[in-house]
């Protein structure tokens, strides 16, 4: 059993027990997975490409379902859940993803403030104010009006991660974020990561930058051939 540090809940978050995943009659591309993700943890997972990473990630962020197993999030069972309760199961977790998914035809405000218009339940003005919040906590307050084309990449993860985490995510996944902006900029993606984790919200970075993980002290997930490796302490 893979276990993370740092729960501050009385269970785990996410739960894994004995998860495979296959698409359609192919072989399993996730096989065996046992894991608790404590609530308030922060930890990277890494693996080469076609190790199986994609595939958890969308398992987490309930894309799918997985083809055997059992898969509890938020105290629910994933498999055993009606399909009209996982929209609001997915607006649980933000995810970042690598090439930003941005809206080109949108301001920076105007796809910050997508799942606030998606979930409702709060006035424009109240909307407006957080996505005001969110371009000043990701450092692009003066951003607000830009398009996506005007924006460089640094900018347009920071607009990513605002979109992700305007909701209160409990779990945010971020797939390969430092993929695509300098060595600078990764440093200041993961100081956003860090204080979002502080804040209680649970992280999981997936990555291939060596670098990166070993810079920061953040226990690590890896994933070979579909099978999930023991969690190990990166040397700060």
């Amino acid at each position: 059993m893979t276990q993370l540090s740092g729960s501050s809940g009385s269970g785990p978050l996410v739960s894994l027990r004995n998860i495979g995943l296959r698409y359609g009659d192919g072989p399993e591309v996730l096989r065996d997975l046992d894991l608790d993700l404590p609530a308030g943890s922060f930890h990277f997972l890494t693996g080469r490409s076609g190790a199986g990473k994609s595939s958890l990630l969308s398992l987490l962020q309930l894309a799918r379902r997985p083809s055997r197993g059992l898969m509890r999030m938020f105290g629910a069972d994933v498999n055993e859940a009606p399909a009209t309760a996982l929209p609001a199961m997915r607006r649980r977790v933000g995810v970042v993803f690598q090439d930003f998914r941005l809206l080109n035809h949108l301001t920076a405000a105007e796809n910050v403030v997508l799942p606030l218009k998606l979930a409702g339940g709060l006035s424009d003005e109240k909307s407006e104010q957080f996505v005001r919040e969110m371009l000043a906590w990701v450092g692009l307050a003066d951003q607000a009006d830009a398009l996506p084309a005007t924006l460089s990449g640094g900018e347009k993860q920071r607009i990513a991660i605002a979109r992700a985490v305007i909701a209160g995510p409990k779990l945010l996944l971020a797939d390969e974020p430092t993929g695509n902006v300098d060595r600078d900029m990764a440093e200041r993606l993961m100081t956003l990561f860090i204080r979002l984790n502080q804040l209680g919200t649970t992280v999981m970075v997936a990555t291939h930058d060596s670098e990166l993980t070993s810079r920061f002290g953040f226990p690590i997930l890896h994933l070979e051939d579909g099978r999930l490796h023991p969690a190990s302490a990166a040397q700060p």
